[in-house]
């Protein structure tokens, strides 16, 4: 590990105290969003909801997420600001884990919920689950620290309460580091499947003659494949197939109907899944060779057969005995996990061809972006000098790993024209632009759900022309950034605000000023808040306005609705605000109005920046095919012919192409040629360049 604890400490620390100074955020609040960030990012879990709860009776509750497989998320904090790095000692994890069981059993038995007040944030979770009491199938217990714990105990044995499984997870300072030090990869699961399932999994290896990896062909019980999915949940799928599973959210009714009317036949009629692995332990039983281990499983095709076959175990109360699933197991090792499990993950899913499960660090969309970012200066704030750019984080772990072999000095120039603050993620992104785009339900949902959908509905646009992903369409990103940081700001100061929904208030807020923009045919001037690299007063007092009538409308849910931030997640909310906007019109400052642009001045603008776009792109493309000789051009014409791959005008474009450089094919040539390029990537036929 090349940093110490003690300065990882410290660096998280002071990034901390920064956050929670340039967030205008409780330090607690921060620290508890910071981590849990972490493991939503990296899929440890689906989401987090704030809920800072303590009574003298010994409860205690920091946070929390429902997630739709009947799993409760409740996190408890350890954390007083230390100066120094301390340690946490077992007895006293447990003592705060003991903390969080005695609210959820109040809340579960003894309706804590009418205790408190109606409108905060902890009456919602106590109430709502209370509600669910028979639909909470697994509480997890999340201990989060800024202490140290011994490395042999990150979790403790698993319990109940009020019947239902309690599992205990500890992240402290230590585990944070590793996870971070891992480029942010999910940490791995260690499956042990004597231990778990008192059996291995039949397998034959698939490897013979291949030096390059094993692989292994699994005959997988379905009773298995669904148990580990109960225990894991989304843990168990690869970044890619995530997305798309969050993305679609339903059960294939043909899979169901199979393990319901005709389950001999499953192995037969089911695809199977793929999914690879750091590590694979086998051994031999009297049905011949088994795997007894597997560390760091992912199922990167298939995510749909795994929910598909839980949820219809748990809804139907099907018996999956006797159901077999068929897998392909790669076993990757862990340095180029990161480079070939995506890969997989995308040729695995080309006949499905799923938008969403293609979007990530590697898309067209995201370089474009990261490039952006990397050479667009942003004007000097008011009343500064330099300019500084806004860092877009394409991979898990980019802003670190550009510092990494930088001298102190070199690490003090980047950060300055880089500033911490200006770094921004792919959910980020997600985020800053649903709200305005008339989905701020989605942000509501979660980082990780929002993003599902965002890369649903940017992959199909990139598809049809991604032209429109411009350097406008940059600057305008960065200027909703803007506005959505400063408005998370603004709401932390408002004498009415007293600590909970903050996160709604802020999508919903900026998303009623969206609306009230497109009714009045007219947009924001997003350029002028580019320019500025902040707010003009004008729209800051009317995102005041806006956000206090939003909390007004939320915290004032239909009859029968008793959890805020889940009425927050519903269609009915956003109808309800949009059916009263009209009042918050009447009560907006008309310095708003008067501020606001034409649609017809940002149509020239987006067509200006459309039009320079398409002029890079076929530079662009032009560079890339010429980067082949006429000698693999020729290559990939013969072997592409002899497949029937091409069409008679691409194959007369292709023969330009073999005539490099007697013959230049023009920009809109080289823009089939790279898509023919990539169509024999797929087919295992496109050469390297030159």
């Amino acid at each position: 590990m090349e940093q110490t604890t003690p300065d990882f400490f410290h660096d998280f620390r002071q990034e901390l105290l920064a956050g929670a100074e340039a967030n205008c955020n409780y330090q607690l609040a921060e620290f508890m969003e910071a981590v849990a960030g972490e493991l939503v990012e990296t899929g440890f879990v689906e989401g987090f909801e704030f809920c800072h709860f303590r009574a003298q009776r010994g409860m205690r509750v920091d946070g929390y997420w429902f997630n739709d497989e009947g799993v409760l998320e409740l996190f408890v904090a350890d954390f007083d600001c230390r100066n120094e790095l301390a340690s946490l000692t077992k007895t006293e994890a447990e003592a705060a884990f003991k903390r969080a069981v005695n609210f959820f059993e109040a809340s579960l038995q003894k309706g804590l919920y009418r205790e408190l007040e109606i409108t905060s944030p902890e009456y919602g979770l106590a109430r709502q689950i209370a509600d669910r009491k028979e639909g909470i199938r697994q509480v997890n217990l999340l201990l989060l620290s800024e202490r140290t714990l011994s490395d042999r105990i990150q979790a403790l044995p698993e319990g109940q309460s009020g019947g239902i499984p309690v599992s205990y997870h500890i992240w402290d300072i230590s585990r944070l580091q590793r996870q971070r030090s891992s480029r942010g990869r999910k940490e791995p699961l260690d499956l042990d499947f004597l231990e778990m399932f008192g059996t291995g999994i039949s397998c034959l290896p698939a490897h013979l003659g291949s030096e390059a990896y094993q692989s292994y062909l699994v005959v997988m019980p379905a009773t298995i494949l669904a148990g580990l999915y109960e225990k894991f949940g989304a843990r168990l799928l690869e970044q890619n197939v995530r997305c798309f599973l969050q993305a679609r959210g339903n059960v294939n009714k043909g899979i169901r109907a199979t393990i319901l009317n005709e389950p001999h036949m499953f192995f037969a009629y089911n695809n199977g899944i793929t999914a690879t692995a750091q590590e694979v332990e086998t051994g031999m039983s009297e049905a011949g060779p088994q795997i007894m281990r597997i560390n760091d499983l992912q199922i990167v095709n298939g995510g749909q057969t795994t929910a598909s076959l839980f949820h219809t175990q748990r809804k139907d109360k099907a018996s999956l005995d006797g159901i077999f699933v068929q897998m392909k197991l790669a076993v990757i090792d862990s340095q180029e996990s990161e480079t070939v499990v995506p890969k997989i993950s995308e040729y695995a899913n080309t006949q499905n061809k799923v938008n969403a499960a293609d979007f990530f660090s590697n898309h067209p969309f995201h370089i474009r972006m990261e490039d952006f970012s990397r050479r667009i200066w942003a004007p000097a704030q008011q009343g500064g000098q330099r300019e500084t750019k806004w860092f877009y984080e394409r991979a898990r772990g980019q802003y670190a790993d550009a510092q990494a072999k930088m001298t102190p000095a070199e690490q003090r120039r980047f950060k300055a024209e880089n500033p911490k603050p200006q770094m921004f993620t792919k959910t980020d992104l997600a985020k800053f632009e649903n709200v305005w785009d008339d989905h701020p339900k989605w942000v509501n949902l979660g980082a990780q759900k929002n993003f599902s959908h965002y890369a649903e509905r940017i992959g199909q646009e990139w598809a049809k022309s991604s032209d429109g992903f411009n350097e406008f369409y940059y600057r305008r990103a960065i200027a909703r950034a803007l506005i959505f940081k400063e408005t998370e700001k603004l709401v932390s100061m408002q004498p009415w605000y007293h600590g909970g929904y903050r996160a709604n208030i802020v999508a919903y807020a900026i998303a009623a000023l969206s609306e009230i923009c497109r009714r009045h045919g007219k947009s924001l001037d997003v350029q002028k808040v580019w320019n500025s690299q902040g707010l003009s007063q004008n729209l800051t007092n009317a995102i005041a306005v806006a956000a206090k009538f939003v909390n007004d409308d939320i915290v004032n849910p239909p009859s029968g609705i008793f959890n805020i931030s889940e009425w927050c997640k519903k269609d009915m909310c956003w109808k309800r605000i949009q059916e009263r906007i009209s009042e918050l019109e009447s009560v907006l400052p008309a310095e708003f109005f008067r501020g606001l642009l034409s649609k017809e001045d940002e149509r020239i603008e987006i067509k200006g920046a459309r039009k320079i776009q398409k002029i890079d792109d076929g530079i662009k493309a032009q560079a890339q095919v010429f980067a082949l000789s006429s000698e693999k051009w020729s290559a990939i014409l013969a072997a592409g012919s002899a497949r029937r791959l091409f069409s008679p005008k691409e194959l007369a474009i292709l023969e330009i192409a073999t005539q490099i450089p007697g013959r230049v094919p023009s920009e809109k040539q080289c823009l089939v040629l790279l898509d023919l390029l990539e169509r024999c990537r797929l087919e295992g036929i496109a050469p390297d360049s030159d």
